[in-house]
């Protein structure tokens, strides 16, 4: 039977990674071991995805002091929430990269008159008009639960095409022809919406 190591912790899957036996720890057992205060559950996390996250927030802030410098904030504050980590609601790398592209987005917004490089990383700048927010939102609603998830990740959390390929498994182009897809039945739906003028209300929707 393989040996279990989350009681071992990190050394000792190391121990049994160098004699050649099996080993179980996940990304989601180090999170565990981290809520416990086991800083070499971290310090393995940051081997595993420093680097992921270091590449994520060039593209995203280009100068390598600040990405550096966000990349440690983000490891020290999922050290801080790692009790709150559940794995049945996303995976570790999911939250760990939440986690990161907010304090990147952060860090663009502590910026003086900096725009969010959005050539890179596709994510819309503009601050919706609240009518716009809600008439979205009630669009949202025709879409499948695979096709409105795809539509948070990259329009409500600002993930690129790609970061939403990499943190939900499917292929690239698949999420380029979904969200095409998506985004092309809501502009459907709001066409049959008609907002009346100066009262930021919709009319009829639906029957409604």
């Amino acid at each position: 039977m393989p040996l279990g190591v989350t009681s071992l912790g990190v050394r000792g899957a190391r121990l049994l990674q160098d004699l050649n036996l099996p080993m179980t720890l996940t990304d989601e057992d180090l999170i565990a071991q981290m809520a416990q205060g086991q800083q070499d559950a971290l310090r393995e996390l940051h081997e595993r995805y420093a680097p992921y996250l270091y590449s994520m927030g060039r593209r995203m802030l280009r100068d390598p002091s600040d990405t550096e410098s966000c990349v440690q904030d983000a490891f020290m504050n999922a050290w801080k929430a790692a009790a709150r980590f559940d794995r049945q609601l996303a995976s570790a790398k999911t939250w760990l990269v939440t986690i990161a592209h907010r304090r990147f987005l952060q860090a663009l917004r502590d910026r003086p008159d900096t725009s969010l490089p959005i050539e890179d990383w596709d994510s819309p700048t503009r601050s919706p008009d609240p009518t716009d927010r809600v008439l979205a939102e009630r669009a949202m609603n025709i879409l499948s639960g695979n096709e409105r998830r795809l539509v948070e990740l990259a329009y409500y959390q600002g993930h690129s095409h790609a970061e939403v390929a990499d943190l939900t498994g499917i292929p690239l182009g698949t999420v380029k022809t979904r969200l095409r897809a998506a985004l092309a039945r809501m502009k459907v739906h709001l066409g049959s919406v008609s907002v009346a003028p100066g009262t930021g209300e919709s009319g009829t929707l639906g029957g409604e």
